[in-house]
Order: structure tokens, then sequence, then C-alpha cells
């Protein structure tokens, strides 16, 4: 599976967002749950002063490496057990190049 013509366009956005100064890290609420998040927007500068945000990516509330399943080079995702087991703490994963740093 590769990456849809969405994911790549919002990355390429929030790329340019963040290179000319114009990222923003906002606490925002889910409305389907009501959790509170912390969400990556861009911010498009509006005539007179004023700013819109445009949502693009949450951050990972708890140890990312725990949540996610990288890609396997051969394609499919390596499970919890590939990853983890054996592997020492800030050491890096197995798969896709993921790299801990840090606690």
């Amino acid at each position: 599976m590769s990456l849809s013509a969405v994911y790549k366009q919002n990355f390429d956005t929030l790329r340019g967002a963040m290179l000319a100064g114009d990222a923003a890290l906002m606490e925002c609420q889910l409305a389907a749950t009501g959790e509170v998040v912390a969400v990556v927007c861009a911010a498009n500068r509006m005539a007179g002063g004023g700013a819109e945000f445009v949502p693009l990516a949450m951050l990972f509330a708890d140890d990312p490496y725990h949540a996610i399943n990288p890609p396997k080079p051969e394609g499919g995702f390596y499970t919890q057990e590939e990853i983890h087991v054996g592997a020492p703490e800030n050491d890096t994963d197995p798969g896709g190049g993921i790299r801990r740093r840090g606690n």
C-alpha cells in the first residue's frame, strides 16, 4: 500500500508551512470523543493580520513506538513483538528506519 495523494499533499503543505514559519501547534478537542489532542496546523495569513489554521496532523500522546507498527521493506508491517522483543531502550527498531530518541 502506498500513501494516498491526499496524504502527500498534506505533508507538502505542512513542510511548506514549517519552512515559511507558518506552522502552529494547537490544543484541540476531538469531536467524536472530547479528548484533548495536540494538532499541527498550517497558518494561512489573512488580509488585515488575522490567520486561518488548517489542521494537518495530530501528535502522539503516548509512546509512538508502541502505537504504530512500521512497514517491512518487503511489504506488510512489523508486529509489536518483532519490534520490541530484545530491543534495548533507545535503540534502533528493526523496521522502517524508525529510531528511538530517548524517553
